[in-house]
């Protein structure tokens, strides 16, 4: 079972700039103090958004895992989440990892905790960049893998989380952001409505 136990850490390579032209503002990089990393989500002070980080990896699967759904699915060995978060970190120009970082969240366990860590993983996103050949040539933009911890949910940090990626995409230069949500999600669909989402297609897939 994986626990929120701190691993030894590097910084998520985030070169988000190959593709021109590009308009996006980078997000802030790790200063000489890790308690400002990232950029700091609009009207919720002491929260952040930050690109991940491999050591915050175990902390992103306990939120994943932290529902009915996930906790069903979510029970591989920390190497193939790392893996694929190192497949994610080499593939910067489609894809970004990001965490909200809560300063006055609760804390890890004494356990294995880390005096030099950063904030608490307070929720995740993925964001995927993809290009095509229809509309044009445009690209679009995939958000997938949405949690924000118990603690901060309702009070707009899920939308606050949300409107932050839209307008990373849209600096990408995006002709649309799309996402699937579960149809045993009822009220993530209604969240997604009230985003502005519209429910234009049937989700599909085939799973392994």
């Amino acid at each position: 079972m994986l626990t929120r136990t701190t691993l030894q850490a590097r910084l998520f390579a985030a070169s988000h700039h190959a593709r021109k032209p590009l308009r996006l503002r980078p997000l802030a990089t790790m200063p000489a103090s890790a308690s400002a990393r990232g950029d700091a989500l609009p009207a919720h002070p002491g929260i952040r958004v930050a690109p991940a980080l491999r050591a915050e990896v175990p902390q992103i699967v306990s939120l994943l895992a932290d529902d009915k759904l996930g906790a069903g699915r979510e029970h591989a060995d920390a190497g193939r989440y790392l893996a694929a978060f190192d497949a994610i970190a080499r593939d910067a120009e489609h894809q970004e990892l990001l965490v909200l970082l809560d300063s006055a969240g609760p804390t890890t366990s004494a356990e294995g905790a880390d005096p030099a860590a950063d904030a608490p993983v307070a929720g995740c996103l993925q964001l995927t960049y993809i290009p095509g050949l229809s509309r044009g040539g445009a690209w679009r933009a995939q958000i997938e893998a949405v949690r924000v911890a118990p603690h901060l949910r309702g009070g707009g940090v899920g939308a606050a989380l949300f409107q932050y990626a839209i307008e990373r995409a849209r600096a990408r230069g995006v002709a649309l952001v799309q996402l699937t949500t579960d149809l045993q999600r009822p009220d993530a669909r209604r969240f997604y409505e009230r985003l502005g989402f519209e429910h234009s297609h049937a989700g599909m897939k085939i799973v392994f």
